[in-house]
């Protein structure tokens, strides 16, 4: 499966929630949003498998590898987007940590970026 982004990507995050982690198998997950019309699949559409992880919300990954790719909330106009799934450098780096009061706690967040207990009010 193959994917391109047409604009450049906004705020990267990293996210701690209990729903990432889960579906990450991982102490946080790196994500940005992607305006809908600038998330294009070019290869293995056939393989892009879904479910709904919350009321509304679905999480979207290779049914062959099972990475997960992004996920889409209704009546949002962007895709959150998992940074693990990129081929090139983004070229944008993380700038926070977000839901921290959820995080794993085996794992020790490095100070150096912002920390938040939820999404932050941007």
């Amino acid at each position: 499966m193959k994917y391109t982004i047409t604009e450049e990507l906004g705020t990267v995050t990293h996210c701690h929630c209990r729903e990432c982690r889960k579906a990450h198998g991982a102490a946080f997950a790196t994500l940005t949003r992607v305006s809908v019309g600038a998330f294009k699949l070019t290869s293995g559409k056939g393989q892009l498998t879904a479910y709904e992880s919350s009321p509304g919300k679905k999480r979207y990954f290779c049914s062959k590898c099972g990475s997960p790719i992004y996920s889409h909330k209704v009546g949002q106009d962007f895709n959150v987007v998992r940074l693990g799934t990129l081929d090139d450098d983004p070229g944008a780096k993380p700038s926070r940590h977000i839901f921290v009061s959820d995080k794993a706690p085996w794992y020790d967040i490095d100070a150096r970026l912002p920390q938040h207990a939820q999404w932050p009010a941007d």
